[in-house]
C-alpha cells in the first residue's frame, strides 16, 4: 500500500477533527464570551472556542488578519477600518465609574469626570470627598472601554498622573486597594471591593440602561471577515439567543435588543 494510501486510512480511522474557532479583542467582554464559549462546548462537543483578550483595537485587527475568526470589540461607534467588517451587536454594557468603598463621594457630574480624568480636579474636597489627592486610573490606549468613556464624557485629555491598566480586572484591584482612586469598568464586573458612582444623579443599574437614562453606555460588537457559516455561524446565534442573553443579562450586561 502506498503511503497516500496509509494516510488516507489513518485520517479516516481518526475522524474529523473538532472545529476550532478563536475569539480576540475586548478584555471586558472576555470573561463573559469565556462562559458562553463554555456553555457552547458543552452542547456541541466537535467545537473547540478559545477566548483570547487584547482589547478592541487587537479585535478588529485580528478579524481583519483573520487571525480570529471572530474580533470582539466595545466601542461606541466602530472605526473606518472596520467597514470591510461584518458587525453584529450581541449586548451592550455600562461603563461605570468607581471609587473605594470607604470614600465618601457617591455622586459626579459628568463635566467633573472630565475634570478629574484631565487633571483639573486634582483633590477630592472639590467634589464633596475627603482632603486627598486623587489616584486617576485609566485604560490603555487601544482599549475600546477607554474610547468609548472618553467619548461619551466628552474631550477627555488624560492627565499625565494617570496610571494605566490593561484590563477591567485590574482596575478594579487597583481602586479595591487605594483610598483615593478614580477608575471605570465594565457594570459587569463590578464587585462589593468598589463602589459605584451615580453620573448626573443617575446610577448604572440594568433598569437605568435600557431605559436610557444612564449616559455611559456602550455596545459589544462580534466582528467577522465575510458571512459567518457552519459552526461560527452556530456559535453567533447562541450567543444571540434568548438563553444566552440571559446569562449576560444576568452578569451584568444588557441584551441586544
Amino acid at each position: 500500500m502506498t503511503l497516500a494510501g496509509l494516510v488516507l486510512i489513518t485520517w479516516m480511522g481518526c475522524g474529523k477533527g473538532k472545529m476550532s474557532i478563536t475569539l480576540a479583542g475586548s478584555t471586558a467582554f472576555q470573561p463573559f464570551a469565556e462562559k458562553l464559549a463554555e456553555k457552547y462546548m458543552q452542547i456541541n462537543p466537535n467545537v473547540n472556542i478559545t477566548v483570547q483578550g487584547g482589547g478592541s483595537a487587537v479585535g478588529i485587527q485580528s478579524a481583519l488578519s483573520g487571525a480570529a475568526e471572530i474580533g470582539m470589540a466595545d466601542l461606541v461607534n466602530l472605526p473606518p477600518e472596520a467597514v470591510a467588517l461584518r458587525s453584529v451587536v450581541v449586548a451592550k454594557d455600562g461603563i461605570v465609574v468607581v471609587v473605594h468603598p470607604s470614600n465618601m463621594v457617591n455622586n459626579l457630574t459628568l463635566e467633573q469626570v472630565r475634570g478629574l480624568y484631565d487633571g483639573t480636579i486634582r483633590n477630592w474636597k472639590v467634589v464633596g470627598g475627603a482632603d486627598a489627592p486623587i489616584t486617576v486610573v485609566s485604560r490603555e490606549s487601544g482599549s475600546g472601554t477607554r474610547s468609548s468613556f472618553e467619548q461619551i464624557v466628552g474631550d477627555v485629555k488624560l492627565t499625565d498622573n494617570a496610571i494605566i491598566q490593561d484590563s477591567n480586572g485590574t482596575i478594579r484591584e487597583t481602586v479595591a486597594n487605594d483610598a483615593n482612586a478614580l477608575g471605570y469598568l465594565s457594570h459587569g464586573l463590578l464587585n462589593e471591593k468598589i463602589k459605584a458612582l451615580a453620573i448626573n444623579g443617575v446610577a448604572c443599574t440594568s433598569d437605568e440602561i435600557m431605559q436610557g437614562r444612564y449616559r455611559l453606555v456602550r455596545p459589544i460588537f462580534f466582528l467577522t471577515q465575510t458571512e459567518p457559516k457552519g459552526e461560527l455561524a452556530g456559535f453567533i446565534d447562541y450567543v444571540l439567543s434568548p438563553d444566552a442573553q440571559k446569562i449576560l443579562q444576568k452578569s451584568g450586561l444588557i441584551p441586544a435588543k
